[in-house]
């Protein structure tokens, strides 16, 4: 028998995101005694203290920060379970892309054509992500595909196809002791402040120094622009190139992989076929990737 149920789950996350009973009855919308009682048989089938309480604050333990940390995988597991199974009987589903405004490099339009040959093709939803939360929407079912950025982005749980590998730009303030090179290198950037991506901790450039937190471009090129910081971003996401900033190619930085990605255990037709569309356009002649071809499509 299961010691927790997706009910309980529920209740746990919701009281250890409000770290309120109150505000998380009524998020829950239920009554705040329901939900104590259900947190104290939680506590008991567990064996373990989840949440410290006083008359004052409820704070989690760290068991119950490990709790909260699995889950939130394990509802989102869930919900996506649900979704593509009913995606799965729907035989006139539209396929779901989640990209960056602008974070395609120029090849969704040759995507999208090659795909739109395809016998089997279907509409195709374009759904505009954040930074740092595309990966995200195949995680919960939001999105059967995305176009994602590695190392930039975390592909924990996805399979994969390299479209793109593109070199890295440093943008920089006019006045910055750089902006005179027409390139520069990664030990010339060492000692940099960086902009710190809300929700990423890979910057490009390891020993630069953390500089202001940024959740997109338009913050960090801001930044950028009140001299706060500089950046380091693949070649296709510096663009449009604005003209008050200095653009610099980084001539050793390690490759961007621009990549299509999608969840390990979708086997699904409908994903399969945009793959290999995708590395079609993209001119890569053993498509699609291995792990996909291996496994018997649903029809």
């Amino acid at each position: 028998m299961a010691e927790l149920e997706t009910r309980e789950l529920e209740y746990f996350v919701a009281l250890a995101e409000e770290l309120h009973f109150g505000r998380a009855a009524a998020r829950l919308t239920i009554a705040q005694p329901a939900l104590s009682k259900a947190i104290q048989r939680l506590e008991s089938r567990l064996a373990v203290k989840l949440l410290e309480r006083t008359s004052r604050q409820v704070t989690l333990t760290p068991a119950g920060e490990a709790l909260l940390r699995h889950g939130r995988h394990a509802l989102n597991a869930v919900a996506a379970a649900a979704e593509k199974a009913r995606r799965a009987g729907d035989r006139q589903a539209h396929l779901r892309l989640v990209i960056k405004p602008g974070g395609d490099a120029n090849l969704l339009s040759g995507i999208l054509a090659a795909y739109a040959r395809r016998p089997d093709a279907r509409q195709v939803d374009i759904i505009f992500g954040g930074s740092t939360d595309r990966a995200d929407h195949i995680r919960d079912g939001r999105a059967d595909v995305a176009l994602l950025y590695a190392p930039f982005d975390d592909l924990t749980g996805l399979d994969h196809e390299t479209l793109a590998v593109e070199g890295r730009v440093a943008i920089l303030p006019p006045g910055h002791r750089l902006a005179s090179r027409s390139e520069v290198t990664l030990a010339d950037l060492a000692r940099e402040t960086l902009p710190r991506w809300k929700g990423v901790s890979w910057t490009g450039a390891p020993e630069g120094e953390p500089g202001p937190e940024v959740a997109d471009a338009s913050e960090a090129l801001h930044m950028i622009r009140l001299g706060r910081t500089i950046a380091l971003l693949p070649r296709s996401l510096a663009t449009p190139v604005h003209p008050d900033l200095v653009y610099r190619p980084v001539s050793d930085a390690p490759g961007s992989e621009l990549v299509l990605a999608w969840a390990q255990d979708d086997r699904r037709r409908l994903v399969a076929s945009f793959v290999a569309a995708a590395a079609e356009a993209a001119g890569i002649e053993d498509s699609p990737t291995t792990r996909m071809r291996s496994r018997p499509p649903e029809h």
